[in-house]
């Protein structure tokens, strides 16, 4: 018992700082929970493809999607996430949202949007994945995205560039396109004051 209290007296501030740590630690505490909330955050724990357009630079990509043949049998996250174990799929998912947050946040997104190497690593392997059973003649259909990049075959995209985004390179590929629009996460009170 001894060393607990040892223990919990170490991360505990001097007497005069313990208020204004609470109140600190509590300003960032809200902060926190509110910027999960304003994001959407637990939505990212799903696979629906709605998810996706929560970043409205997305919409082109979701639009082009949902009118292609992919709808069917394949969802964002079967092509753009790693399904090789679940450790490895949220990880994945975890990291690759912070970047793209981060990105959005910043104003950093690329237009056109371009997949970085993880990504690309993902979607190849998971083209052949799903795709393994049509594809077993091609001679290429074993390529591994480090096998492209020394020019030992080519990657599933290099001849099928159009699937399942058909010809989208920016966000005004499809400037009408019809998108899921997320709630707004104004609380009520403040959209009455904003709209008086």
């Amino acid at each position: 018992m001894r060393g607990f209290k040892k223990f919990v007296y170490f991360f505990l501030p001097p007497p005069n700082w313990r208020l204004p740590v609470a109140i600190v630690t509590g300003a960032l505490t809200g902060v926190a929970i509110y910027a999960l909330y304003v994001s959407n955050a637990v939505s990212y724990l799903s696979d629906s493809p709605e998810t996706c357009v929560n970043c409205h630079v997305m919409g082109p990509q979701y639009a082009t999607w949902f009118h292609s043949s992919h709808r069917e049998n394949a969802t964002c996250n079967d092509c753009h996430v790693p399904h090789d174990n679940v450790i490895k799929h949220y990880a994945f998912k975890a990291q690759d949202g912070l970047r793209h947050a981060y990105m959005f946040t910043m104003g950093d997104v690329p237009d056109p949007i371009i997949m970085h190497e993880a990504g690309q690593r993902t979607v190849q392997a998971n083209c052949q994945r799903c795709h393994d059973h049509t594809n077993m003649h091609v001679i290429e259909s074993r390529t591994t995205f480090d096998d492209a990049q020394i020019g030992e075959g080519r990657l599933c995209w290099d001849c099928h560039r159009d699937v399942p985004h058909g010809t989208v390179r920016s966000a005004a590929s499809a400037p009408r396109a019809m998108v899921p629009v997320p709630d707004s996460p104004m609380p009520d009170w403040l959209r009455k004051m904003v709209n008086q």
